[in-house]
Order: C-alpha cells, then structure tokens, then sequence
C-alpha cells in the first residue's frame, strides 16, 4: 500500500532541529557525511539516497537515519507509515533497549543514566518536532483522540 511520505523540506527540517538538540559540537564524521548525502539527494532520488536505512519490500514503510547524539551514536530519526496507512510520522528511535549490561554490573549504573539521557533527549526532540507542525506519533494520538471525540467515540 502506498504512503504519503514527508517530502524532502519537511525531513530537512526534522533533521536540523534533531542535530541541534541532540549535538553541541559538529556531529561524527559519519554523521556529517549522512548529513552530507540527504543535503545532495533531490526530491525523485531522496528516499534511495544511501543514508537511509531502508526497511524491506518493494514499498518500505520505514526509513531510518543513524545520527546519534553527544553521548551514543546508535539513535535515529525514523519516519514510518502512519496508522492509518496513508500518511507519515517521525520519531526518534534511542536504539538503547535492545541490549544492557546484567543488573548489579559494574556497567548498569552508567548504561541505565546513558538511557535516561536518551530519553529525556527524544522526548525534547519530538516536541520541537511538534512545535515546528511535524506531523509525530504523539501529535497523530492527539488527533485521533479528538476525531473520535468529535465523532461520539469512546475515549478510552
């Protein structure tokens, strides 16, 4: 099923207030040069561009792009389909929950303060997005919410 990605300005967008948050230095030299192949990409070559990690299939319904932050280089900026299967939303993706040091290692303390730092990062992140008009997972449960509010729906 087809989906209305975001166009090019609006990911631009995304990534800028990302970078800015999530860096107070230049960013790696791996991530200037993903930096480096999004700015070249034009509009009908954007979403094939090699900084993208493409999800599977002939019409992938996840885009991912590794730009890490200050602290850990594994976080992204995801833009997936929507819910409701026609349209986007952006998300940041902290890569941190798939793996962790054993509990009482000498590791956890700082791992798990690495993973509050992420978070608390994402969640700025995703309300700039908000604030700019980027369409996220939080703002597309608002409207929701509302739309079935409007509708009579049930809220829970």
């Amino acid at each position: 099923m087809n989906w209305e990605k975001p166009n090019p300005a609006a990911v631009r967008e995304a990534i800028e207030i990302y970078v800015r948050l999530a860096y107070q230095a230049r960013p790696s030299a791996a991530v200037c040069a993903r930096l480096d192949a999004i700015s070249a990409a034009d509009r009908d070559s954007f979403y094939r561009c090699g900084a993208f990690e493409v999800g599977s299939g002939d019409e992938p319904i996840r885009y991912d792009l590794r730009l890490g932050n200050r602290w850990y280089p594994h976080m992204k900026l995801v833009i997936e389909r929507a819910p409701d299967q026609r349209g986007y939303l952006l998300r940041v993706d902290t890569h941190d929950r798939h793996i962790q040091p054993a509990p009482g290692s000498r590791d956890s303390v700082l791992f798990a303060e690495l993973m509050e730092k992420n978070q608390s990062l994402s969640s700025e992140i995703e309300a700039a997005w908000e604030s700019a008009g980027l369409a996220t997972f939080k703002g597309y449960l608002r409207a929701d919410l509302a739309r079935r509010r409007e509708a009579g729906g049930s809220s829970r």
